[in-house]
């Protein structure tokens, strides 16, 4: 891509009533745009990152059988009504629709999903089976001032699993947390379980924490054994598992998972026919991941004074190809540059801006955070080369074309 091209701008300050840091750098280097409170547009940039996240996610899902779906945002008031939700979940949005009907926008899928599968999963052999969507989701935040971390509107990758019973329900869940961890590591963020609440959703859950300063959650951290815990489940500084003095750590959730059991299966009746005929209720488990707050948290722990640092497993492009040509020639061979690199597979983004100054150009360079950046310039093409520089490193090195 021609950065000439592109409709958006970087800019220099963030806007004054951006506080978090993720959004700061986000909108500053033209990856997402504010419409309201939790509540952004993905521009070019910032949507290849996305997609590139949901990729690995999909990948990874994928493989522990997951099968992918999409399911409708809007859903009606009897199913919330059915699971005790609707007047039990307070950030969910409601709307009235024409003669008096009402629905909701979807927080979560479980009111969705389950009639669904019900529809499907008759008998034993119908089971285990594993659904899952990335799709956006609605909460009524009262507070949204955590950039891409904590949304109104928000992307989401959630799947579901419908079990014969808890034992395989819990094979399954562990399997599950073993994909998460490659899915965060893929990431380039170091993920953490963690022991939590379950919330609306279960009586306990595990959640997959990237500590940094910069998180909204308190963790309590043993380093002797090993176990996390959200705050919410800690009643003793000590560690309830070995007894070690523990330390709190702030983090950023990216992702969690919570054993349903028969919570939703039950108000709807969801049961299937066991191989000696006896009608049982299914278990289920549910499994979250944010892409836009992965998204968010990968800028708080890789950024620096100059603009983020993209891992290159999901940076929007591999290569920022800078052009300093003045004259003519020099540009024509830029040109060339840009095909070969196009030609050879890589994701190139080609700042052939003409009427921006070296230094801007730099500047721009680090704030978008692409892994390598190649310059070429007079100089550099009279030595045949590119000046390539990595964006967590110092130094430049001239590399032959």
């Amino acid at each position: 891509m021609r950065q000439s091209q592109l409709f958006t701008k970087t800019l220099r300050e963030a806007p004054k009533d951006e506080v978090s840091l993720n959004a700061q750098l986000l909108i500053r280097a033209g990856f997402v745009d504010k419409l309201m409170a939790g509540v952004y547009t993905f521009l070019p940039l910032g949507l290849r990152v996305l997609k590139k996240i949901q990729n690995i996610i999909r990948e990874e899902i994928n493989a522990v059988g997951g099968q992918e779906v999409l399911m409708p945002a809007l859903s009606p008031k009897e199913n919330w009504e059915t699971t005790g939700r609707w007047n039990g979940l307070d950030v969910l949005f409601k709307l009235d629709g024409a003669g008096d009907k009402e629905y909701a926008l979807g927080a979560s899928h479980e009111e969705v999903v389950t009639p669904l599968l019900q529809h499907f999963v008759k008998s034993y052999k119908d089971l285990p089976v594993a659904v899952y969507q990335i799709q956006n989701k609605f909460r009524n935040e009262l507070r949204a001032k955590s950039g891409l971390l904590r949304g109104r509107e928000f992307n989401m990758k959630d799947m579901y699993s419908f079990h014969r019973d808890e034992a395989d329900l819990d094979a399954y869940y562990e399997k599950v947390s073993a994909v998460y961890s490659k899915v965060f590591q893929r990431c380039g963020l170091d993920a953490k379980i963690v022991e939590a609440g379950g919330g609306t959703f279960s009586k306990f859950s595990h959640e997959f924490q990237v500590f940094t300063e910069h998180g909204e959650d308190d963790v309590y951290v043993c380093n002797k054994c090993g176990k996390n815990q959200n705050k919410e489940l800690v009643t003793d500084l000590k560690c309830p598992y070995c007894g070690a003095e523990r330390e709190i750590k702030k983090a950023i959730e990216v992702g969690n998972i919570f054993k349903l059991k028969t919570k939703y299966s039950a108000p709807f009746g969801f049961k299937y026919s066991a191989e000696d005929n006896e009608e049982k209720e299914v278990f289920m488990g549910c499994y979250g991941i944010g892409p836009s707050r992965v998204m968010g948290a990968i800028v708080e722990v890789g950024h620096d004074v100059g603009g983020m640092i993209w891992p290159e497993s999901v940076a929007p492009f591999d290569i920022h190809l800078v052009s300093l040509a003045k004259d003519e020639i020099d540009i024509k061979r830029a040109d060339e540059i840009y095909e070969q690199l196009i030609k050879s597979g890589k994701e190139v983004l080609y700042d052939d801006r003409v009427d921006v100054s070296a230094g801007a150009k730099f500047a721009d360079s680090d704030l978008i955070g692409i892994p390598y950046r190649y310059v070429v310039s007079h100089k550099t093409l009279e030595q045949n080369s590119v000046e390539v520089k990595k964006r967590n490193e110092e130094k430049a090195n001239l590399v032959k074309i």
